[in-house]
């Protein structure tokens, strides 16, 4: 830990406090504007799916301005696109509530970044931990979100315009943050690197599809429970409080491994800590199958959020071994793009799912991606074996 990485962590809390707190009401929001049922997690997909169309431009601009000055105009656009999302509440404006929330991508992907710089402020063999305490800060967002969620949401006379106008003050808070820290030029080394690998060649490499495969159907499951709970509480008739108590459990557990996950990869391999991580979410389906009071919501999100930190930190130390420094920008856009594109899926078809197929069915429906997922670290395995036998014969 150095101030840079401390700074950076504390920022990646703000950015997670966004988060949850646009989990919790953005899906309540758009149950109360939105003119269909099954569209109200429209707003929650437009964020990510902001962020995913965002992720290529980020990228150009992390190369033409550097880290620093990317990360502050990211958060700059938060501002702006939570001032937006308060007038859409404010005015009962569906559509610009849409047009606020895919604006607010950009901030989404600029801050899916942090945890790839934070490997390049700590000393070289430290990149395990640093991607992990980046991530730990996520708990600051776990206790946050969801109490900044319920103290704001009747603020104001409008529900939940409150909570949109703190999403302002959060962003302006990490931006101050974000000007103390100091990063090292991005191309630095890789000024005298050779010319980077198209990204169709990167792809060839088994270990960067898998990574890739993995942080994004990790994420992707998680955010499409994630996305439905307060909508599924609230049909099972559990108060809004029940619901942010919930996803504060969750995030909470989706960060506070991250403490010693670093630690673990180290000691027993990365690619079973991601085993470990999909059979918690088999743990999640099991829990969330076994009834519907509150005790069962908390179960099966806390699981789901320790599965997620071992796949979401397990599939990008396996991504950071796949590219060189030359190529660092292409391959992060690459996997950025496809987490963000694979939340925009599942944050859309979450809403429709769990209004009219039920908490329950949704569940089970994880359980494809996630035999896709253990195909492909079976693949993984395999091909590491026949690369060491051949090494050795």
């Amino acid at each position: 830990m150095n101030r840079n990485l401390l700074l950076l962590t504390l920022c990646q809390g703000l950015f997670f406090t966004n988060n949850v707190t646009f989990i919790a009401i953005n899906g309540l929001v758009g149950l109360q504007l939105a003119p269909l049922g099954w569209m109200a997690t429209l707003p929650l997909t437009a964020y990510v799916g902001g962020g995913a169309l965002a992720a290529p431009l980020v990228a150009r601009h992390q190369r033409a301005y550097g880290r620093k000055r990317c990360f502050q105009l990211g958060l700059g656009v938060a501002m702006v696109a939570a001032a937006l999302c308060a007038l859409a509440a404010w005015t009962h404006s569906f559509p610009l509530l849409l047009v606020a929330t895919v604006l607010a991508g950009y901030y989404n992907a600029n801050a899916q970044l942090y945890r790839f710089a934070a490997i390049e402020v700590v000393d070289d063999g430290h990149k395990e931990r640093a991607i992990s305490w980046v991530l730990a800060g996520g708990i600051i967002g776990g206790v946050v979100g969801p109490n900044l969620a319920t103290a704001t949401r009747d603020a104001l006379p409008q529900p939940f315009t409150g909570a949109y106008i703190a999403l302002i003050v959060v962003a302006l808070l990490a931006w101050l943050l974000m000007r103390r820290i100091e990063f090292p030029p991005l191309h630095a080394a890789s000024a005298t690197a050779e010319r980077g690998r198209p990204l169709r060649e990167l792809a060839k490499q088994p270990a960067f599809v898998v990574a890739i495969v993995a942080a994004a159907l990790g994420y992707g499951v998680m955010n499409l429970l994630m996305a439905a709970t307060p909508i599924a509480m609230q049909q099972c008739g559990h108060p809004f409080s029940a619901a942010a108590l919930v996803l504060e459990a969750h995030v909470l557990a989706m960060f506070t491994p991250s403490f010693f996950t670093g630690v673990l990869i180290k000691r027993v391999g990365v690619v079973p800590v991601m085993v470990i991580g999909a059979l918690l979410n088999l743990a999640c389906v099991l829990f969330a199958l076994s009834g519907q009071e509150v005790m069962h919501f908390a179960g099966a999100l806390a699981t789901l959020g320790v599965g997620w930190n071992f796949l979401y930190i397990g599939g990008t130390t396996l991504f950071t071994e796949t590219y060189r420094a030359s190529e660092k920008t292409t391959a992060q856009a690459a996997m950025d793009t496809s987490v963000l594109g694979t939340m925009a899926i599942t944050s859309f078809s979450s809403g429709a799912l769990v209004t009219t197929g039920g908490w329950q069915s949704m569940n089970l429906g994880t359980l494809v991606p996630m035999a896709a997922l253990a195909l492909c670290l079976g693949w993984l395995v395999r091909s590491r074996m026949r690369n060491q036998n051949a090494t050795v014969s």
